[in-house]
């Protein structure tokens, strides 16, 4: 068992130089911006505004975050607390469940005056997490869950959507 550990132990920054090596890890722009932004995002209540550019999925979109002046950063940014289904869906229901949340999402956010505070990193490189406010929708995870596109989340792994398919969320 001693050797297995010592073996083990020694691999750990042979295993972190490999994955820091391959192409698109943390040392991406978007890695940077990402850490950048969590960084200097201030206090919990900071609200900074952004310019959605796309949404991604129930869940995510990717903005230009306004930090200061001159100094405006893209990144993803994934709502804090929830799960949205996934667009690389694993049934035809998800897939279904997936394209409304995305479209929830996309209203909400067009909503205007949208502001991203409580920033911290989030377990991918690239993205950010967040609490999302826009001119209409004090807080838009809790809006995604009260209207059934998302479920609550905290962390950790997480059930699939087909197993629910039958309580399908709205259209």
């Amino acid at each position: 068992m001693f050797v297995v550990c010592v073996a083990a132990g020694t691999m750990l920054p042979v295993r972190d130089w490999v994955r820091r090596s391959l192409p698109g890890f943390a040392d991406s722009q978007a890695a940077r911006d990402a850490e950048m932004v969590w960084k200097r995002a201030g206090s919990p209540d900071t609200r900074h505004a952004v310019d959605v550019i796309r949404t991604i999925d129930g869940d995510t979109f990717e903005a230009r975050v306004h930090m200061e002046p001159g100094l405006d950063l893209n990144t993803r940014v994934r709502l804090r607390g929830i799960d949205a289904p996934e667009l690389k869906a694993a049934c035809a229901q998800e897939l279904q469940m997936a394209e409304a949340a995305t479209g929830a999402l996309r209203a909400l956010l067009g909503e205007g005056d949208v502001r991203i505070f409580n920033i911290g990193p989030d377990k991918y490189a690239g993205r950010v997490v967040a609490d999302v406010a826009t001119r209409r929708t004090g807080n838009v995870s809790t809006a995604m869950i009260t209207a059934g596109y998302a479920r609550s989340y905290g962390g950790g792994h997480h059930n699939g959507w087909c197993a629910n398919a039958g309580q399908a969320l709205p259209k």
